[in-house]
């Protein structure tokens, strides 16, 4: 008998979850399990990447009418009568409105956006949140399943999330798996009863793939008079990219000829896209948006920079890993869990002007560069093994 297996992730945007998912399901047994995958929203640059085995299921009960725009919703729960549902909504409303943390809005409105999804019917064996936040209150208090699992992606005391929102919701959880030993630490400390749950579960990358789909093309933006910088990445505090912004202009200033990609979109675009204005850097700093194919940006690059203030465990990183590329990271807490400095990436400091110094002296050294992509080429970096963990979660 087949095993019915339910993920639940917000969407399939751009993030490194969404990709780290899509990885997951691209790699699992379809002959042991049949595998549901819910979506809160129904987008996302990686929508058509999901294997066709994978069953996508729509939310049923109010939860359609409690996401349409206001205006629509209101005209249609007040024919309907839905009081208590409106209350919901301008709760929901002003609670994401007004809490300027986003992720504690998100917390803290779940129970308003909760009392439009009825409990599903149907019942798992294994139903697994695939983000932290809504997607495993969504497992605990929605869904029928003899088994839960929640992923956190990130050092949770990085996140800024309020721990005592999320704490009654973890422990009803059979495990909680996270991506790297040290974000394994940090969950730990947060929450010691959690001890024994806690599991490590690396991002899948799949060799094979990743460099298939970096030969598909050479980026038209590249220039060969010009060091090519590739970023990947939400435009979000996290990814540290007002760090980087800072840095080019150091490095500009100095008479470098440089170009920095940015491979992603998000909140943060306009405030990045003035900041470049200010400094000048129209030419030299360049926000690509979304790229449903980013890995020929990074094969062709003459390095990848991730100028992070936290990461959980970094799939970019891994991916260009994979494509042997330099590699400059800020000194983020899990960084290690991937880089070692001088073998396979330089580490710095994690201001401007430590990133700024990082890659003039790449920039100056081209021995360095060679170096690092000669030592990535030594390492085993495809992991699809680790879909196994998985498996004996679900099946123990």
């Amino acid at each position: 008998m087949k095993k019915n297996i339910l993920f639940v992730i917000p969407s399939l945007d751009a993030g490194g979850a969404e990709k780290s998912l899509i990885s997951l399901l691209s790699v699992l047994d379809f002959n042991s399990y049949n595998v549901d995958l819910m979506l809160l929203n129904k987008k996302g640059l990686f929508l058509n990447l999901i294997p066709k085995q994978i069953n996508l299921i729509d939310i049923d009960g109010d939860y359609k009418l409690f996401t349409e725009e206001l205006r629509t919703f209101f005209i249609t729960a007040i024919k309907k009568g839905k009081i208590k549902l409106i209350i919901n909504r301008i709760l929901f409303t002003l609670k994401n409105n007004i809490i300027k943390n986003k992720r504690q809005a998100e917390q803290r409105s779940w129970k308003h956006l909760e009392t439009a999804i009825p409990v599903f019917e149907k019942n798992y064996d294994t139903a697994i949140g695939y983000l932290e936040k809504s997607s495993i209150y969504f497992v605990i208090d929605c869904i029928n399943a003899t088994k839960k699992i929640g992923f956190i992606h990130n050092d949770y005391q990085k996140l800024g999330l309020d721990s005592t929102i999320d704490k009654p919701f973890l422990e009803k959880l059979n495990h909680v798996v996270t991506v790297s030993d040290k974000c394994a630490i940090s969950l730990k400390t947060v929450f010691p009863r959690l001890q024994n749950k806690v599991k490590v579960m690396h991002n899948i990358v799949s060799e094979k793939l990743i460099n298939v789909l970096a030969n598909e093309t050479i980026p038209k933006e590249f220039t060969n008079q010009y060091f090519n910088i590739v970023s990947i990445g939400r435009l979000h505090p996290q990814k540290g990219f007002d760090y980087a912004i800072e840095a080019c202009k150091i490095i500009k200033n100095k008479g470098y000829q440089i170009k920095w990609f940015i491979i992603g979109d998000g909140a943060d675009r306009l405030m990045l896209e003035e900041k470049i204005i200010q400094y000048e850097l129209m030419d030299n700093f360049i926000l690509l948006g979304l790229k449903q194919n980013p890995y020929p940006y990074i094969k062709n690059a003459n390095l990848y920079a991730q100028p992070s203030r936290y990461e959980g465990k970094s799939i970019a990183i891994d991916e260009a890993k994979i494509l042997q590329k330099p590699i400059l990271v800020t000194n983020f807490s899990t960084v290690t869990d991937q880089i070692t400095n001088g073998v396979n990436g330089i580490i710095c400091d994690m201001i401007p002007e430590a990133i700024a110094k990082a890659i003039i002296s790449l920039l100056d050294n081209n021995n360095i560069l060679h170096a690092l992509s000669n030592n990535l080429k030594k390492e085993n970096l495809s992991n699809e093994h680790e879909i196994e963990k998985l498996y004996k979660l679900i099946d123990e």
